[in-house]
């Protein structure tokens, strides 16, 4: 097994150099034919002090203030800070398979074979479903991630909880 690291900064594709053009459509190409998969690392921030963070308090304890999720899996529903959350299946299977593999770029043809079961749908399909997920578990809730030019992933920041046996 190979592994590669690529650090390359991404403010928006048209600012890429040609050679990290085609090595990032190589590592796309790649992913798409199964033959690779992408784990990301959030970089490391150094700690700072925000405006509006009172004194003596990090962000860090701020974040208790995100809403949180529970997914009772045998029973199929959701809970947002306790309250129910209406899914609808596909939903409800999207957020399940994100969260079982936390940190993992999946492409959208990955997720429409692994969540729908097959691949001849349309690929904005997906983008479609994690557009209304994302509406449904609210703006202030950190879920899905956007990895630009390969899918989607969990967010490094979701506070979801997964329960296998409730």
């Amino acid at each position: 097994m190979l592994t590669v690291t690529l650090s390359i900064p991404l403010a928006s594709e048209e600012s890429l150099t040609p050679a990290a053009r085609r090595l990032l459509e190589a590592a796309r190409e790649m992913i798409e034919h199964g033959e690779g998969v992408v784990n990301t690392v959030a970089p490391v921030v150094p700690e700072r002090r925000s405006e509006g963070v009172p004194a003596g308090r990090s962000p860090r304890h701020l974040a208790s203030t995100i809403p949180s999720l529970h997914i009772l899996a045998s029973s199929r529903s959701v809970l947002r800070d306790g309250e129910p959350l209406p899914l609808t299946r596909l939903e409800f299977d999207l957020l399940l398979h994100l969260v079982a593999h936390p940190r993992r770029v999946f492409t959208r043809l990955q997720l429409l074979n692994a969540v729908w079961g097959y691949e001849h749908a349309g690929v904005r399909t997906v983008d479609v479903h994690v557009r209304r997920l994302r509406g449904k578990v609210g703006v202030d809730v950190p879920l899905v991630t956007t990895v630009y030019g390969v899918g989607y992933r969990l967010a490094d920041d979701a506070r979801v909880t997964l329960d296998r046996t409730g």
